[in-house]
This record gives C-alpha cells, sequence and structure tokens, in this order.
C-alpha cells in the first residue's frame, strides 16, 4: 500500500489516539469489541487499508494483557477449561479461511449479526438463555461455529462472547478467555496482513502509535470493570453486544 504516514496532519493524529482511547475503554470494561472500535472510528476518515493497519498492533498488544491479567496460571487454567472450544474454533478456522472469496462477505455479517442481535436483545429484556452444563460435543461445536465465522470474515468476537455469556462465565475468567482467543486470532491476522501488504514500514508507525493509547485506555476501562458487580457486568456485556451486532448488520446491508 503506498502510502506517506508523514502526510497526516496533527489533527487526525489527536482524533486516532482519541479513538484507540475509547477502544481500549470498552476492551477493559467488558473484553471485547477493540477492532469494531478502531475500524469503524478510523475509517471514517482514513482510507480502509489504513484503518486496518492501524488496529493490528494495539489489538495484539491488548489481547495479550487482558490474557495475562491475573497471571500465566490463571490464564492456562481458562485455556484448558475451553481447550475443546479452541481446538475446534482453530481447526475449522484454518479450513474456512479458504473460501473467502467464494462466499459473499455481506451474507456472512448478516448470519452473524441477526442471531447475536437477537439473542442480547432477548437477554437485555429479561428473556434468559441459558446453557447449564455444556456437552463436550456442543462446545466443539459451537466453537467451530465461531471459528468458521473468524476465519471467512475475521468476525469471531460476538459469537465467542454469546457463548460465554450463555454459561452465565465468571467475569473475571470471561475477560480472560477473550483474551486467550483473540490474542491467538491477532498473531494470524498480524502474519496475514504482512503477508497481504496491509502492515508495511510506511503503516506500522500509526499502528505502533495507537499502542500506548489503547492500552491507557484499556486500564481505565479495566479500572471501571472492577468496580462493578457481574450482573452489571453482564449487561454492559450484552449492550455492547447489541451494538456490535447492529454494526455488523449495518455492514452487511449498506456497506
Amino acid at each position: 500500500m503506498d502510502f506517506d504516514i508523514l502526510t497526516l496532519p496533527p489533527v487526525a493524529w489527536l482524533l486516532c489516539a482519541g479513538i484507540a482511547v475509547l477502544a481500549g475503554v470498552i476492551k477493559g470494561m467488558v473484553g471485547f469489541a477493540m477492532p469494531m472500535v478502531l475500524i469503524s472510528g478510523l475509517s471514517s476518515f482514513l482510507a480502509p487499508e489504513l484503518a486496518l493497519a492501524g488496529l493490528i498492533l494495539p489489538t495484539l498488544a491488548t489481547n495479550g494483557m487482558q490474557a495475562l491479567r491475573q497471571g500465566r496460571a490463571a490464564a492456562w487454567q481458562s485455556v484448558k477449561r475451553f481447550r475443546r472450544f479452541l481446538i475446534a474454533g482453530g481447526a475449522v478456522m484454518v479450513i474456512s479461511a479458504q473460501f473467502v472469496r467464494i462466499l459473499p462477505g455481506n451474507v456472512l455479517l448478516l448470519v452473524i449479526g441477526v442471531p447475536v442481535f437477537l439473542f442480547s436483545l432477548l437477554q437485555l429484556m429479561g428473556r434468559s438463555i441459558t446453557i447449564a452444563k455444556p456437552s463436550a460435543r456442543g462446545e466443539m461445536a459451537v466453537g467451530g461455529v465461531a471459528g468458521a465465522i473468524g476465519g471467512i470474515s475475521g468476525v469471531w468476537g460476538p459469537p465467542t462472547v454469546a457463548y460465554l455469556t450463555a454459561l452465565g462465565t465468571e467475569k473475571s475468567e470471561q475477560m480472560r478467555i477473550q483474551g486467550v482467543i483473540y490474542g491467538l486470532g491477532s498473531v494470524v491476522l498480524l502474519f496475514a496482513h504482512i503477508g497481504s501488504g496491509v502492515l508495511t514500514s510506511k503503516t506500522a508507525p500509526l499502528s505502533l502509535a495507537l499502542v500506548l493509547p489503547a492500552i491507557l485506555g484499556m486500564w481505565f476501562g479495566g479500572r471501571i470493570s472492577d468496580r462493578i458487580d457481574q450482573r452489571r457486568f453482564r449487561q454492559a456485556t450484552l449492550f455492547v453486544l447489541l451494538i456490535a451486532s447492529l454494526n455488523l448488520m449495518r455492514r452487511a446491508l449498506l456497506g
């Protein structure tokens, strides 16, 4: 991608930093949605490819911090608990990524957005949808679905969060497992876009510059998350999930 980072005016740098802080705050509070906030905000005044490059390093850094916030031992316990989800999701993601050029992206975004929208809306209205005792096959099936969607569209956060919320996963563990899942995806994203030419020596400085604002925002959001109880955390998660699903449907219908 032919782009000179020095051509960005100071006001654009400030806007980028502000969006990164906002994305970090939301991620610190509920554990997800940073890529959606960054790509939506940055692409409103930057080229889509540059916006995509900008989110790569902040997403990678904050996911790693989120996964390890309670230490490596706690992160490993979460990995072991959701190992079937991770294995199935990762395997299917690698396979489904090969079909990106065959299946229309807007249809896939709609397939993701509508069920997640209905799930989060019903939950917020008090119509509880829970999974008391997930079976091994059920967990692998959900992981496979999330992996299939993620491999094709790059969006696996909403179905993952919907599943964890339906399980009634405790707040700190939900934050950790999201960090693990998204962290692994971020590593794949990094190498994929080095290969695609999106992340280059010309665009990487923007992405690197957004790491610190994103971390600061995440720290502040984490402080807020620590002060709210499980019920409020669940409500905040469902609200962000609702907004995310509406954004997916908007992208599917309007582009």
